[in-house]
């Protein structure tokens, strides 16, 4: 009979995991009661906080400020070492010294997304009225329940208007509602592998990790922190499906082929014969080690809801009625998740409200990641867009 070897315990305790969510390592925002954020679910959040990281200066007009919108189990740490897992930012292909978003010319500000756990208040989070962990008890979020949380931070730095809003996937998903939320506030918009709206089959796949992560004996309908412990097991597994989704089948093959791990025949067993089951394992769990489970079905849920023109009679064009920010539009040919047509509806919709704006279809064979790794021609892209904006805003990008 063969052996099963299950997917690890992390390599961190959940008090280190959870000192991040209260305390974490980095600026932290309090709101208190006479600043509630007003949710979509009709609920008044209030206390919260919302953490973030800043590089580089505001410039003398406040006309340089860039914020960075993070993907769903992204974070604050953008462009440095992360504090739980001691490794580089998770942008720094984009984002840093050299790159097209150079701390020498902008303000750049990422924060943690409301329902995030690396500081922002979220499930993981202490109930002040309780002064025990929200778990679910917490309320619902939506996409525009974060845009409008970063919106209170950027009231609070003093920002009147952004010079550009950047984000991939469901950090997309936020420049998209920054743009039609506040369009005012946005003179230029970077909106990379993403959509107006999530798919029946993205939608699916979530619930599929959903159910992984409730399926844990150790999830205790939400109530693990109370007892110390955290449904490892299930969150790896929803990360391990997702994970999938990211990649494409020729990047996998490219990768790991049909190749064994470690050995030169099957071991007729259900250990990891194949490399592809070893790196699944491996990004399993150690996803497990810097993110909350009911984090995780909370950022999900979020991305579920999120239909830009919902609230405009179901017109997409509309959402954007009037505007007059810059966008450029990325998408990647490989990109099953997000692919290249619902970029292109976007842009349809943006150009049918005369708006400004520059699309690329990216050909590459790392699929929905794509955005995050180094693809030069994104790079280009991206830093010729942010230029231009820059120069038709009147910013000096000279080394200062």
């Amino acid at each position: 009979m063969g052996s099963v070897k299950p997917i690890p315990s992390p390599a961190i305790s959940a008090d280190e995991r959870s000192h991040e969510v209260d305390h974490p390592s980095s600026l932290v925002a309090h709101f208190g009661p006479e600043q509630p954020l007003r949710l979509d679910c009709g609920i008044d959040l209030s206390p919260f906080q919302i953490a973030y990281q800043t590089y580089g200066e505001l410039n003398a007009d406040r006309s340089n400020a860039v914020l960075i919108c993070h993907a769903l189990t992204g974070d604050q740490h953008v462009a440095n070492v992360h504090p739980v897992t001691g490794k580089p930012g998770w942008w720094e292909t984009l984002v840093g010294p050299g790159r097209p978003i150079d701390p020498k010319h902008y303000f750049i500000i990422c924060s943690n997304v409301i329902g995030g756990c690396m500081g922002s208040t979220g499930p993981a989070s202490i109930n002040p009225a309780t002064g025990k962990v929200w778990g679910l008890d917490f309320p619902v979020i939506t996409i525009p329940d974060m845009v409008r949380a970063q919106a209170m931070l950027i009231d609070r730095l003093g920002i009147d208007t952004l010079f550009a809003v950047v984000g991939g996937s469901m950090g997309g998903m936020q420049v998209l509602q920054w743009t039609a939320a506040y369009p005012e506030r946005v003179f230029s918009a970077l909106a990379i592998a993403c959509a107006t709206r999530h798919s029946a089959q993205n939608i699916a796949f979530h619930e599929l990790g959903r159910q992984a992560v409730m399926a844990d004996p150790d999830w205790h309908g939400g109530g693990y922190a109370d007892r110390g412990i955290h449904p490892h097991r299930g969150l790896a597994v929803a990360r391990m499906a997702a994970h999938i989704t990211y990649l494409s089948d020729a990047a996998l093959h490219r990768k790991f082929g049909r190749r064994m791990q470690d050995r030169e025949l099957p071991t007729f067993s259900f250990d990891a014969d194949f490399q592809v089951e070893s790196y699944l394992r491996y990004q399993g769990s150690s996803f497990v080690e810097r993110f909350d489970a009911n984090s995780y079905l909370y950022l999900t849920r979020a991305m579920d809801y999120f239909d830009i023109a919902a609230d405009h009679g179901g017109v997409l064009a509309k959402a954007f009625a009037g505007i007059r920010t810059r966008f450029c539009v990325v998408s990647f040919t490989s990109d099953w998740l997000f692919p290249t047509s619902e970029s292109r509806a976007l842009v349809h919709a943006l150009n049918a409200s005369s708006a400004r704006v520059s699309f690329a279809e990216i050909e590459t064979d790392r699929g929905h990641d794509a955005f995050l790794l180094d693809v030069p021609e994104f790079f280009d892209i991206s830093r010729a867009f942010l230029q231009s904006a820059g120069k038709a805003r009147g910013l000096s990008l000279e080394d200062r």
